[in-house]
């Protein structure tokens, strides 16, 4: 299990939508609350607590 929030940049898949930060893999300790992006639509999202990027790679 990674920390939460560690990463400026994260590149995603479909497998892990819906996106919510901090991801389900992630330890919540002393993580912001949770909050969901829909990255979905723009397929580049930044978390407004804690500026992670995240990054929707198309599936081959």
């Amino acid at each position: 299990m990674s920390q939460a929030c560690a990463e400026n940049k994260k590149i995603i898949t479909s497998k892990d939508l819906p996106l919510s930060c901090p991801m389900p893999n992630q330890s919540i300790k002393n993580a912001h609350p949770k909050v969901y992006l829909p990255i979905e639509k723009t397929k580049r999202e930044v978390c407004k607590y804690c500026s992670t990027e995240y990054i929707l790679k198309e599936d081959n």
